[in-house]
């Protein structure tokens, strides 16, 4: 099992480049970053977590963008989206954003990916909170067209266009590994579609052999091998037991929340964590 982080980037915190070489330094294996390009000011959709909306999530860098410049200050370092909002993204240039990113990080990104809960979000984008998952599908399945072939092709419904040349194609073969946050069957299918892993979040209750059992079920009714899908999971408690448990269970990675704090004490607290990621470092 790898262990890694998820922060959320802001204009307030800490450098996105300060924190990635730290996490490094300390033995992390991955940064992931969530992301809202906007957040509309009508504030239809309720918080899912309850109360009023975190300052942090109207304040929170491009991801690409973020990334890009945690990937130029480390060597090892993987970067990822936790999660990429795909329903808001226009594929045909977040395919290139991608590509670009995974190659000048000699293959080191990893494509989180889900397709969002803000309704007047995703509504400013065209989407809609009934179509977000039919969008996102043909979303990831024409980037992979382009990213896999020389030419590029894909009609659907919400995405169409006839074979286009797009280069740079990713470092890494077939393309980046892309894994789909949720819990739902609905999401076990999805992944089991067109993605490459999951990502779930370790909620009360959160089991990781059963979880990896369900996931496990799910791709051998449908005829995929379990062996081609990853479980990473999301907001993992920092107590070294409970890491322990996820490794013997089964789980790939577990990504620790870093808070929405200072920079002091964001570095406080990686030194504090920073014993956790010893067994689990290479």
């Amino acid at each position: 099992m790898k262990l890694g982080a998820f922060y959320f980037p802001t204009d307030y915190g800490i450098n996105i480049a300060e924190l990635a070489k730290a996490l490094e330094d300390r033995g992390f294996d991955s940064l992931f970053v969530p992301e809202h390009t906007h957040i509309p000011t009508s504030r239809k959709s309720p918080f899912p977590a309850g109360g009023e909306l975190p300052k942090r999530y109207a304040h929170t860098h491009d991801p690409f963008v973020g990334l890009a410049f945690a990937a130029a200050a480390t060597r090892k370092l993987k970067v990822g989206t936790g999660i990429c909002l795909v329903p808001q993204h226009e594929p045909i240039v977040t395919a290139k954003a991608i590509a670009s990113l995974d190659q000048l990080s000699g293959g080191r990104f990893v494509f989180g990916i889900g397709a969002g809960w803000n309704v007047d979000e995703m509504e400013n984008h065209g989407a809609t909170y009934k179509t977000r998952f039919a969008i996102q599908r043909e979303h990831v399945l024409a980037m992979k067209a382009l990213w896999t072939e020389e030419a590029g092709s894909f009609h659907g419904k919400y995405v169409n266009f006839d074979p286009a040349w797009s280069w740079p194609k990713p470092k890494q073969k077939p393309h980046p590994p892309i894994i789909l946050g949720g819990e739902s069957d609905h999401t076990l299918r999805r992944i089991v579609d067109y993605c490459d892993g999951w990502l779930p979040r370790t909620r009360q209750g959160f089991d990781a052999k059963q979880s990896i059992e369900r996931l496990h079920k799910m791709a051998e009714k449908k005829g995929r091998d379990p062996k081609t899908l990853s479980v990473t999971v999301f907001g993992a408690p920092a107590k070294a037991e409970v890491l322990a448990d996820y490794a013997k269970a089964g789980i790939d990675g577990a990504l620790l929340a870093i808070n929405d704090d200072s920079r002091d004490d964001i570095l406080k607290y990686l030194d504090k964590i920073a014993p956790l990621a010893k067994p689990y470092s290479a």
